[in-house]
C-alpha cells in the first residue's frame, strides 16, 4: 500500500508512539521498540510502507547527528588521550574478527575473496545500535562503554582501507576506489582546517542575528553538508560529522549546538531504527528460519567470544566492563550492507540475501543482550526513580554527591527546601528513603533544570562530579538566566579560573578541608589555636589574591611560574611575620624548652 508523504509520516509517528512506550514499559528499551515497529509496518509485515530503502537513506542522518553530538563532547586533547584504545583495540578487533569469520566462511565453501568480504563485513558493528543502546541505559560513560565507543570510531576509520580492498577484489573498481580514498583524505583535512578557521567566524556572524531558527538552520546545514561531502567521496558520513563535532568541541557555541540538534537527532535516529526493522525479510524466516537464525546468532556469539579477550588484553579485566564491551559490539553493523553491495560479483545473490537478513537479525539481539547485562551487572533496571518535577523550592542542587549533601544538610537545618537532582538512580533512591525530595536526571541539561523550576528558583548550586559538564551547565544557565545566583563546585584551580571569567563564585572542593587539616597541623606543632587560625585566614586571603593575579595569565606558563614563585616568597614573609607578631613569648618559651632538652 502506497501513501503520500504526510501519510507515511503519520504511519512512522504512530508506529513509534505506540511501540516505544510499550517496550519501555516492559523494560525492553526504545531501540528494540523502534525495530519491532518497523517490522510490523514494513513490506514483510502489514505492508503499510513499501520501500524502506528510501526512508533508510534519509534516516541515516540520525546516526550522523548522533556522532556530531558525541564529537562535541570530545575536545581534541581528550580524543588524543584515547588513541590507545582507538588504534590498539580497534585494529586488534577488526583484524581478529575478519580472520576468524573469514576462515569459517572459507571452510564452509566460500571463495577466498568472498570469505574476506564476509569476515570484514562481520567485523563492523552498528554505531547507531550500540551507541543509542549504551546512551539509553547510561552505560556509555562506563569504562566498557568508552572502550566500545573507541572501537566503533576505529571501525569508521577502517572504512577507507576496507573499501579499497573490496574494490580491488571486484572487477574494474580499483581506480575508482583509489580516487575516492584520496578525495576522502583531502576532505578530512579540509574539515579539520575549515573547522578551525572558517566555521567559528561563520557561526559568530550567524549568532549576531539573534534569531534562534537561523542558528538551528545553520547547525543542520553544517552537519548535513559535511555528511553529504563524505558520502560523495564514498566514506562514512558519521565519521565526517564526528570530526566536525571534535573541531567545535572547545568552541563557545558547543552548548547551543547541542541544544538545537538534540531533538532532530532523537527523531531521525528513531526513524533509522524503524527503517532497519522494515528491511528485515520476514519471508526468508518462513522459508529458512534455522539458516537465518543460525548465521545471525553465529555472528553474535563468535564476535562476543573474540571481543571479550580483546577487552582483557587491553586492561578491561572486570567481567562487567569486558562483558559490556563484548555484548555492545557483538552485532554486525549497517556498514556490512555497503561492503556487500561494493563486492559486486564476489558474492552470489542467494548468499547476499541470506547475509543481509542475518545482519538485520543480529542488530535485533543487541538491545536484548544489553538488557540481560543490565539485569546481571547493574541495579539500575531494578530501581524506580521519579523524573524531575517543579516542587517550587527556592534552591536547586545539581549533583548530590558528598559535596551536594553537605550543602543540602545545612539548608535543611535552616528550613530552606531544595530540589536535588542526580544522574545515579541508586543514589536518588537512597536519598528518597531518608525523606529528601531527590530526582533522577542529567543536571547538566538545561531542559532538566527547567523542569525542576529554575525559572523561579532563587539559587542554583552546581555540584556535578564531571568538571566539563559542570562548566557547561554554568555557561548555559548564565546565558539563559543571567540574574539567577549560582554557586559552583570547582574541581581544580584551573576550573576556578574559568568560573572567575564568567563571574560565578566557585568553591574549590578540597580547598576548605585542606585548610582545616593545615590548621590542625599547626596546632599539633605547638602553635596556639588563635595563632593557627590567624595564619590560615592570612593564607586564604593571600591565595585568593594570587588567583586574581594569575587568572589573566593562566595560559602563559612562564608568567604563572614567576607569579607563583613571587607568591611563595610573599606568603613566607606574611605568615612568618604573623606568627612572630602574635606569639613572641611562645617562641621564646619554645627555644628554652629545646635548649633544656639538649642538656638532658
Amino acid at each position: 500500500m502506497e501513501t503520500n508523504f504526510l501519510g507515511q509520516a503519520l504511519i512512522y509517528l504512530a508506529a513509534g508512539v505506540l511501540a516505544v512506550p510499550l517496550f519501555k514499559r516492559f523494560g525492553l528499551g526504545s531501540v528494540l521498540g523502534y525495530l519491532a515497529a518497523g517490522m510490523v509496518i514494513g513490506p514483510w509485515g502489514l505492508r503499510l510502507i513499501g520501500h524502506p530503502e528510501t526512508v533508510l537513506h534519509f534516516a541515516e542522518f540520525g546516526v550522523v547527528l548522533l556522532l556530531f553530538l558525541i564529537g562535541l563532547e570530545l575536545e581534541p586533547g581528550r580524543l588524543w588521550a584515547m588513541r590507545r584504545p582507538i588504534l590498539g583495540m580497534g585494529s586488534v578487533q577488526v583484524v581478529a574478527t575478519t580472520a576468524a569469520i573469514g576462515a569459517i566462511a572459507w571452510l564452509l565453501g566460500a571463495t577466498p575473496a568472498a570469505a574476506f568480504v564476509i569476515g570484514a563485513a562481520a567485523a563492523m558493528s552498528s554505531t547507531a545500535i550500540a551507541l543509542a543502546s549504551l546512551q539509553e541505559k547510561n552505560l556509555l560513560v562506563t569504562p566498557g562503554g568508552q572502550a566500545s565507543f573507541s572501537v566503533l570510531l576505529f571501525q569508521d576509520l577502517a572504512v577507507i582501507p576496507l573499501l579499497l580492498t573490496v574494490g580491488l577484489l571486484s572487477e574494474g573498481k580499483a581506480a575508482l576506489e583509489w580516487q575516492a580514498i584520496l578525495t576522502g583524505v583531502g576532505l578530512i583535512l579540509a574539515i579539520i582546517a575549515g573547522g578551525r578557521f572558517l566555521l567559528r567566524p561563520a557561526l559568530r556572524f550567524i549568532a549576531t542575528t539573534r534569531l534562534r531558527e537561523v542558528f538551528v538552520a545553520a547547525a543542520l546545514l553544517l552537519v548535513i553538508g559535511i555528511a553529504l561531502l563524505m558520502e560523495a567521496a564514498g566514506l562514512s558520513m558519521a565519521l565526517g560529522a564526528f570530526l566536525a563535532g571534535v573541531v567545535l568541541a572547545d568552541s563557545e557555541y558547543r552548548e547551543e549546538l547541542e541544544i538545537d540538534i538534540e531533538p532532530f537527532k532523537g527523531l531521525l535516529l528513531g526513524l533509522f531504527f524503524i527503517a532497519i526493522g522494515m528491511s528485515v525479510d520476514l519471508g526468508l524466516f518462513v522459508r529458512s528460519p534455522l539458516t537465518v537464525l543460525g548465521v545471525a546468532f553465529g555472528f553474535v556469539l563468535l564476535k562476543a567470544a573474540i571481543l571479550f579477550p580483546v577487552a582483557n588484553l587491553f586492561g578491561y579485566c572486570g567481567r562487567a566492563d569486558a562483558g559490556l564491551f563484548a555484548l555492545a559490539l557483538s552485532q554486525v553493523g549497517e556498514f556490512a550492507f555497503v561492503l556487500f553491495a561494493a563486492a559486486g560479483s564476489v558474492l552470489p545473490p542467494t548468499t547476499l540475501t541470506l547475509l543481509n537478513a542475518a545482519v538485520a537479525v543480529s542488530m535485533l539481539t543487541t538491545p536484548l543482550l544489553l538488557l540481560l547485562y543490565e539485569k546481571l551487572f547493574t541495579r539500575s533496571a531494578a530501581v524506580e526513580v521519579p523524573s524531575v518535577v517543579d516542587d517550587g523550592n527556592p534552591v536547586i542542587i545539581a549533583g548530590f554527591g558528598r559535596f551536594g549533601q553537605v550543602v543540602s544538610r545545612v539548608l535543611n537545618g535552616l528550613r530552606v527546601s531544595a530540589t536535588l537532582i542526580d544522574h545515579d538512580p541508586n543514589q536518588v533512591e537512597l536519598v528518597r528513603r531518608f525523606g529528601s525530595p531527590a530526582y533522577y536526571g542529567d543536571a547538566s541539561r538545561i531542559d532538566v533544570l527547567e523542569r525542576a523550576g529554575i525559572s523561579r528558583a532563587r539559587l542554583l548550586v552546581v555540584a556535578i562530579d564531571d568538571a566539563e559538564a559542570a562548566l557547561r551547565t554554568v555557561k548555559q544557565v548564565r546565558r539563559r538566566y543571567p540574574l539567577l545566583p549560582i554557586i559552583v563546585r570547582a574541581h581544580s584551580r584551573s576550573d576556578a579560573y574559568e568560573y572567575m571569567d564568567i563571574g560565578v563564585p566557585a568553591v574549590r572542593e578540597m580547598f576548605g578541608s585542606a585548610l582545616d587539616a593545615a590548621e590542625l597541623a599547626l596546632r599539633s606543632l605547638g602553635h596556639g589555636p588563635v595563632a593557627a587560625r590567624r595564619a590560615i585566614t592570612q593564607f586564604r586571603r593571600h591565595d585568593e589574591e594570587l588567583m586574581e593575579l594569575q587568572a589573566p595569565h593562566r595560559g602563559e606558563v612562564k608568567q604563572l611560574i614567576a607569579l607563583n614563585q613571587q607568591g611563595r616568597r610573599d606568603l613566607e614573609k606574611l605568615l612568618t611575620a604573623e606568627i612572630h607578631e602574635r606569639n613572641p613569648r611562645r617562641d621564646e618559651e619554645r627555644r628554652e624548652r629545646e635548649v633544656g632538652a639538649e642538656r638532658l
